[in-house]
């Protein structure tokens, strides 16, 4: 998974020439203090690199040019420790195409009150220097993310660590390739999508390969590779008897771990980070890809079936978003409900390719026969999902959905619920969950908004998460949660067709 400290975030502080030389030393003294401070904070995963305070249009314009094609920096903070006139932001943030977080802190926590007087005013001004430039960038109809408070809270610390998070993953996805190994499930509409405006608002690349050209990798795979992650398998995962070594059914493990090395090489060769395939196109492969891509997955590839691109290319950002957190993140369905009326839950799960980084307990390798495909029963990892860290079990499921003239990212916050009941004839990876606010209101919500079969689940993204990726592209967010009530729902989603027409 992606190393988090590799990339930048610059922190810029904003003031003018008005004040004097000693004034302005005080502020770069103060600027770099909490630049070193965020850069250590263990809240923040990335680099925070503090930057000389600008004082000119001039100045700002070329520290704007110089972050936009900075290879490493994903996105800056700025933040007004004095007065800085507004106007003099135009010309840069005209241009400015990372994400921005406004902070709007001061240096000192408290007002020294016997000491306070008109040089200590002078020099610490953020409370209106802000306003000023929170001023312009509405003026400019900008996206960004707002942090107020002191600069060494925890919470200050923990809301720029998640939006740093989301802009490594938005930083990635302008430039992420997704391939396609065939096209779309026959006769479904949810997973198409226009292809050509998803580069234009997000930037990633999705085209498609022939499954023959895969079939040709996996083709070349050596036998002793085999042997090797053979082994990996059994020493990772408990083996269903009939797949151990000798046994009748070994032959299915090492076909599927051919695969598994075919697809890893031809998207590491061809720098993908996210695919895609369909039951329905599998000339020349023995069985349909399980365990691979439930294992490539695990390693942060994205991964959704029957052509869903779109869900492909939200699971890896959001891995990315994720890295390093407790818990994981996978491709999901919502496949059955349980609606007795003390204890209605969803029961998502997929054929085979559902993530094992939200398993609750060590995964079993198993083979059992797959009603679709016409191909020879497949191998695949089957567990339970674990409980999730965060407090009351929280979750979320998001889907990227194109609406036709926009593309919607919908957000169902969930309760995550431990699978206690044996499902003995089911040999599948599985997940349950209560939807707020209720099943039947959550329910309904997800498809008035036109939410997909096929979602992200995540134990340890929030809402605020995605809401943050939302602003960076400027596309449409729609959440349920505790407070959703459908008829006011229904009046959102007027609204926003009025405002995206």
């Amino acid at each position: 998974m992606l190393d988090l400290k590799q990339f930048e975030i610059w922190f810029i502080t904003g003031s003018q020439h008005l004040y004097g030389e000693e004034t302005l030393k005080q502020v770069a003294d103060h600027s770099t203090i909490i630049a070193k401070f965020f850069n250590e904070a263990a809240q923040i995963p990335v680099q925070v690199v503090f930057k000389p305070v600008v004082k000119t249009p001039d100045e700002i314009y070329a520290l704007c040019q110089d972050a936009n094609v900075a290879p490493n920096c994903v996105g800056i903070i700025t933040w007004m420790h004095t007065f800085s006139p507004a106007k003099m932001w135009i010309r840069g943030l005209s241009i400015l195409k990372k994400p921005l977080l406004h902070l709007h802190t001061q240096f000192n926590r408290d007002i020294p009150w016997s000491e306070i007087d008109m040089d200590f005013m002078n020099l610490n001004q953020s409370a209106h220097g802000d306003r000023e430039f929170g001023f312009m960038m509405s003026r400019m109809r900008l996206n960004r993310k707002i942090v107020v408070g002191h600069w060494q809270q925890t919470d200050v610390l923990e809301k720029i660590g998640s939006w740093s998070r989301v802009a490594v993953a938005a930083h990635e996805l302008k430039t992420m390739k997704v391939a396609r190994f065939g096209d779309n499930m026959r006769q479904v509409a949810v997973t198409e999508g226009d292809k050509v405006a998803a580069e234009m608002t997000f930037g990633m690349s999705v085209n498609t390969y022939g499954i023959g050209d895969l079939v040709a990798v996996i083709n070349q795979v050596a036998d002793a590779d085999i042997d090797q992650l053979v082994t990996e398998y059994a020493d990772t995962y408990t083996l269903m008897a009939s797949l151990q070594k000798g046994q009748a059914q070994h032959s299915s493990l090492r076909e599927a771990a051919r695969i598994e090395i075919g697809l890893r090489t031809f998207l590491k060769d061809g720098n993908f980070a996210a695919f895609t395939d369909t039951f329905e196109d599998l000339h020349g492969m023995a069985q349909l890809p399980g365990i691979a891509a439930q294992r490539l997955m695990a390693d942060g590839y994205g991964f959704a079936g029957e052509g869903d691109w779109k869900t492909s290319a939200m699971v890896r950002t959001m891995k990315v978003m994720a890295a390093g957190l407790q818990g994981g993140n996978s491709f999901m369905e919502d496949y059955t409900y349980h609606f007795d009326p003390a204890n209605q839950l969803v029961l998502g799960s997929h054929m085979l390719e559902i993530c094992p980084t939200i398993a609750a307990d060590k995964p079993s390798c198993e083979v059992h026969p797959l009603g679709i495909g016409g191909k020879a029963d497949p191998v695949r990892l089957v567990f339970n999902a674990g409980p999730t860290h965060r407090p009351g079990g929280a979750a979320i499921n998001v889907s990227l959905i194109d609406m036709g003239n926009r593309f919607r990212l919908l957000v169902n916050e969930v309760e995550a619920v431990a699978v206690t009941e044996a499902l003995p004839k089911l040999p599948v990876a599985r997940a349950l969950w209560k939807p707020m606010p209720d099943m039947k209101t959550g329910c309904a919500a997800w498809i008035l908004a036109g939410g997909a079969h096929h979602t992200v689940y995540s134990q340890n993204l929030t809402t605020d998460d995605i809401e943050d990726f939302a602003d960076i592209f400027g596309v449409e967010l729609v959440v349920i949660d505790k407070n959703t009530n459908l008829r006011q729902l229904k009046n959102e989603l007027r609204w926003s067709e009025a405002a995206y027409r």
